[in-house]
Order: structure tokens, then sequence, then C-alpha cells
């Protein structure tokens, strides 16, 4: 499929640039070469500007936007796409602040990441800007506030950690056979979030790892949409789509079964309101239809919003996590110290894992080098300057790029490359008790900041360290590539492991 899109990317290149054949001809030739070239911003030729260099670097682009933004003085360097559109990266945290903040009003999602993403998520909060943006924002943050939603999400959890996740280890580990650790937490966090919005169990973790049909449209929804941004320019998809072939024929039919499956939940809990005057579930989309808002495509977008916030994050987190800790054994028996501290049952009790201290600390760490959403754009709806002096003309996308932030030495330190949960500590002269020290926002927008901040992160950290605190208070974790062997990180909406993660799962004594 890959090759097809890169086919076709060619051939409208050329109907529409035909001179181009010479640049074409130099780029098969020097291609190797631009491949591990040296981090200097991209060449940018006429009407095509550096498309040569992305296309090269296309498996890779994360690595390669980092690599060139980490050589530049001010964090800070400017794409040229084909057509002469603009797009800003920057890892500096003032411009951030700037962008997230400050600012605000003038970033916003823009024209064209609502068109890439409109067929899938169409008006969901995270696809939408001024008042349909803020009235979804006032909406979820009510109920993300809430005692009792708090409650559910522990309850969920616990029992898909205790009945379904632990199992499968255990069998594993029975068993001595390899499992790929992160198509396994992509399953655990598709049944906790789907039961969360939705109150509907898939039974994607269940003993024989099925193909649920709802999970994997809404993998190839996610896989396929964000294909689009990768795109040299949206003509193509466009076209594609059009013409209804290749990968948006795909993405179409995916997209098709996603929604009408959510809207067929959102019938029956209507339903089951209408007889019952209230519903006895606590999931997001009984909140929402039991405040007044009935509206089937407002609570189908919300909810399939909310499905794609839970669904990659923590389960893109933990996968990166487990590796990081496999390769630092000191970190390993630091945590397992800390669960031993609070150990009182068979498994750590969800109220105590918020005092998990070096834990919340080892994810933080481990976000640092592999944020669960690498790269986020926003579109200037006027002319502005960035506080490092760039210029940003309207219609321009600038990126703000944490994976690229968290391997900045002038952020970090000369230590930057060392996994250092410390780090984030301070030690209590007192008690000798860890204290958790956060960072700045805008040093370390994983979550994002501002105004669009997360509104699920500490649910987020409270669910990623209660498995944390499961799984290795039992079982050891061990990759079975070769030692010094690093998986690719590649990205889509969120971020993965290239390949999986196959490991093979030990008891502890």
């Amino acid at each position: 499929m890959a090759l097809i899109d890169l086919q076709l990317s060619n051939s409208l290149l050329f109907c529409l640039v035909p001179f181009l054949f010479i640049l074409f001809i130099k780029f098969k030739k020097t291609r190797k070469n631009t491949l591990s070239s040296s981090t200097k911003i991209p060449k940018s030729y006429p009407i095509i500007g550096s498309y040569f260099s992305i296309i090269a670097n296309q498996e890779q682009r994360i690595q390669w936007l980092s690599d060139i933004i980490l050589s530049t003085p001010k964090l800070t360097f400017t794409l040229i796409r084909p057509f002469s559109f603009h797009t800003i990266f920057t890892a500096n945290p003032s411009n951030v602040q700037h962008m997230l903040k400050t600012n605000f009003s003038v970033y916003q999602k823009g024209h064209n990441s609502n068109s890439t993403l409109a067929d899938f998520l169409s008006n969901g909060i995270f696809n939408v800007d001024g008042d349909k943006w803020k009235y979804q924002r006032q909406v979820a943050s009510h109920e993300f506030n809430t005692r009792s939603l708090r409650k559910f999400v522990e309850t969920v959890v616990d029992t898909e950690l205790s009945e379904r996740l632990i199992p499968i280890f255990a069998n594993a580990a029975a068993e001595n056979k390899v499992v790929d650790l992160q198509d396994i937490l992509q399953r655990f966090a598709f049944d906790n979030i789907c039961k969360i919005a939705f109150g509907y169990d898939p039974g994607y973790l269940l003993p024989n790892l099925p193909e649920a049909e709802f999970a994997v449209a809404f993998e190839d929804s996610v896989r396929l949409s964000s294909e689009r941004f990768i795109l040299p320019f949206s003509l193509i998809w466009k076209i594609k789509r059009a013409l209804n072939i290749g990968s948006e024929k795909k993405l179409q039919i995916a997209i098709k079964q996603v929604r009408e499956f959510a809207r067929k939940i959102v019938r029956e809990k209507q339903r089951e309101l209408n007889e019952k005057s209230s519903l006895d579930s606590a999931d997001l989309l009984s909140r929402f239809l039991c405040t007044g808002h009935s509206d089937e495509d407002f609570v189908t977008d919300i909810v399939i919003s909310f499905i794609l916030a839970g669904r990659d994050t923590t389960s893109a987190v933990l996968t990166w996590f487990f590796w990081l800790i496999s390769k630092n054994p000191e970190v390993e028996s630091e945590i397992l110290k800390e669960i031993g501290d609070f150990k009182t049952e068979a498994l750590v009790r969800y109220d105590e894992v918020k005092n998990m201290m070096y834990c919340h600390a080892s994810l933080c760490e481990s976000m640092r080098f592999y944020p669960p959403v690498p790269m986020d754009s926003k579109e200037a709806v006027k002319d502005d300057v960035l506080p490092d002096g760039t210029f940003v003309k309207k219609g321009s996308r600038v990126a703000y790029h944490p994976y690229a932030m968290g391997r900045s030495e002038e952020i970090w330190g000369k230590n930057w490359a060392e996994f250092k949960p410390e780090r984030w500590l301070n030690k209590d002269e007192v008690t000798g008790n860890w204290i958790f020290v956060g960072k700045d926002a805008y040093t370390y927008p994983v979550f994002q900041a501002g105004p669009r901040v997360c509104l699920g992160k500490e649910m987020a950290f409270l669910q990623m360290k209660r498995v944390v605190a499961g799984v290795m208070q039992r079982f050891k974790v061990i990759p079975v590539a070769e030692k010094g062997a690093e998986p690719m990180f590649i990205s889509y909406l969120t971020a993965k492991m290239k390949g999986g993660f196959p490991v093979t799962i030990e008891e502890r004594n």
C-alpha cells in the first residue's frame, strides 16, 4: 500500500511538473546520501521544495526532524514543502508557551488538520476550534472532575488487569512463549477505554487474542488517517478519495464501520435511557446522555475522540517504559522496592499507587524519551513572530516537537541521554521519602499545555502506575531482541514500535 501511495505521489508530481524528471534522476543518485545525511536543513528546490528529503526520510521522519531541530541554534527551523507550503518546527520552550498559551487564539488546529481528520473525527473535541471546542471542553471537563467517574475507571482498570492481563502474562510465563507486548498492551488499553467511554466490552484481550471487528476498524482508521499527514501535499489523498482507490478506499470502509458501530451503541443507550429515565452505568456516554446531550452526532464524535485519546497513549507509554526498564536494572530494582513498600495484598491497591513517586518519575522519564504524541502542529490564523524571532506567516503551520525537546541538552543538561528518574525527584530530609518535582509544562509538553492541556492526565498516570505495579510485582519482562538492538520509533497519530515488541515473561520468585 505504501509503495502504491509513493508511486501515485510521484505520478502526480510528474503530471503537474514535467521538468522534475531531471531533478528526480539527481535524487535517485543522491538518495543514499540523503538517508544518512547530516542534520543540516534539507535543500529546497523551486516548486517542489524539500520533497525529495521528505520522501527519503518518510519512515523515520520523527527522528530526522528531531536531528535537524537540535542542530539549529534556536531549536527552530522551517521546512519548505511542495508549492511553497511552509512548516516551522520548534523545540524551543519559549515558542511552545507562546503557541499553547500566550498567543493561543492565533494558533489553531486549522483547516488542514480539520479537513485531514474530518472523515474520522468529524467535529470531535480534538479536531475543532473556537466555540465548538470550548463547548465540548466544558462538557468533558465537568465529567472528568467527578469522583464517581474516577471510581468507575478504577473498577474497570482493576478488573481488566486482574481478570485478563495478569492471566495472559501468567500463561505466557508458564508456556515460555514469546508474546508481542505492544499488541497486548494495546488490547488492554482498548478494552479499558471502550468500557470507560461506551460501557461496551469489545473483549479484545480475551485469552485467544481475537480480531475484534471494531478494534481492527479503529486501528485502520487511525493509521490511514495519519498517513494523510505524511504525504507531501493533501491533493494526493484528496484525488485518491475522490476516485475511491488505494488507501483512501480502505480508510472509508474502516471509518464507516467505526461510526456505524458507535452510533448503534449511542442509540441503544438512548433507548435504554428513554425506558428507565436514568442509566445505571457510569461510562462517559451514559453521563453525556443523562445530562441532556442527546444529539447523536455530538456524542458519537466526542466519544470516538476519547477512545482515540485513551487507546494508544497509555499503551504507547507502557510499551516503551518496559523496554527502558529492561535496559536499566537499577531503575527496575528501585521500582520493585517501592512496590514492596506498598504491597498489602495480591495486587497493590489503586489508592496506593498515587504515592509511588519513583514509579511516577520513571514514567515521566520514559515519556521524555518516547512521548506518546511526539509532534503536534497548529495553524497560524494571522501573521505572528515567535519569541525566538522566527516570522510566522498567516496560514503557515507551526509544530512543536516533544520528541526533540526530550533530547535537548539545552533543556535537560549534558546527561540528557541517561534514563534517570531521579532528575524528577528530591528526597524528603525528614522521612527519606521521594518527593516528585514536576517540570514546566512548556518544557515538557507531553500532555500539551495551556487551555488544551490533557483532561485525562492524572487518570492516565493512575492507570499506568496500576499496570506497572500489578505486572512488575509478579513478572519480569525480557525483550527477545539481541542486547544492544534498538527498536524503531514510528508515529501515526501516536507513537509505536515498528514491528511490535516481542518479549518473554518470567515469574518473579
